[in-house]
């Protein structure tokens, strides 16, 4: 049976016009079974209580209980039936009780262990929630989504991601890759990368000691490098309408 797993590494962030703007950050985050953690619990990784560091399932997904359950839904209603392997969801987890996730990743597998589809699941910080469904991806192969959903006031609803992800399991590590382009051409380049080892006892209080405040340092961020965005003039837009549809699948 699969085990949960924590990764420590770095988020990538390179803006390339009209100022070129970059920077990274040293982060962890989680990697986790959740057909297994239904079937064997959690181990040392505190789920759904109180904790220092905690995953929830209702900061996912609907907002329920079973986070598992909505991803099959899902699936289903995208006409996905043969996910019915692991699903892991690459996440930030609960720190002191606070959870803001930018963007988590569930990559869903066929019985056989092949991957069959990924979710990218992307919240905003006026509390808003958007899914692009990547139908038939492979590890290493770029993918393509309209993008649909207000995430930044300097960038327009408008344009595409190209995403990529790899899995290196020989050296345990992995890359979500998310690039943009608008109108005019490639924008961002971004990406999360870590090195991945079991969630135990010991792992997840590295974790703990070495981000404790992982969740309010992650808003922080977000606003401090938009304060420096707009000091250099990079255009303004208003917060659009959010999207009728709660999801969008990848372009043939």
């Amino acid at each position: 049976m699969n085990q949960p797993l924590v990764g420590f590494g770095e988020v990538r962030h390179t803006r390339l016009r009209p100022v070129r703007h970059a920077f990274d950050y040293p982060t962890c985050f989680l990697l986790l079974p959740m057909r297994s953690l239904r079937q064997g619990g959690c181990g040392a990784l505190a789920r759904n209580r109180a904790a220092l560091l905690s995953f929830h399932d209702r900061d996912h997904g609907d907002g329920g209980s079973d986070a598992l359950a909505w991803l099959d839904g899902l699936l289903a209603r995208h006409g996905i039936a043969d996910a019915g392997g692991e699903a892991w969801l690459h996440c930030y987890p609960r720190v002191l009780g606070h959870a803001f996730k930018p963007v988590s990743f569930w990559y869903c597998h066929r019985a056989d262990g092949t991957l069959r589809a990924i979710v990218v699941e992307v919240n905003n910080t006026f509390g808003e929630r958007h899914c692009y469904v990547l139908d038939g991806p492979a590890w290493g192969r770029e993918l393509r989504a309209d993008k649909a959903f207000h995430v930044s006031p300097f960038c327009r609803v408008e344009g595409r991601y190209r995403f990529r992800f790899l899995f290196d399991p020989a050296r345990a590590r992995t890359v979500a890759r998310i690039d943009y382009d608008d109108g005019e051409g490639a924008l961002l380049r971004t990406s999360v990368s870590g090195e991945l080892q079991p969630a135990t006892a010991a792992a997840l209080r590295r974790a703990l000691w070495r981000y404790p405040a992982l969740s309010l340092a992650i808003v922080a961020r977000i606003h401090w490098q938009a304060l420096r965005l707009w000091l250099r003039r990079v255009p303004f837009h208003g917060k659009p309408a959010a999207p009728v549809q709660p999801t969008t699948t990848q372009l043939s």
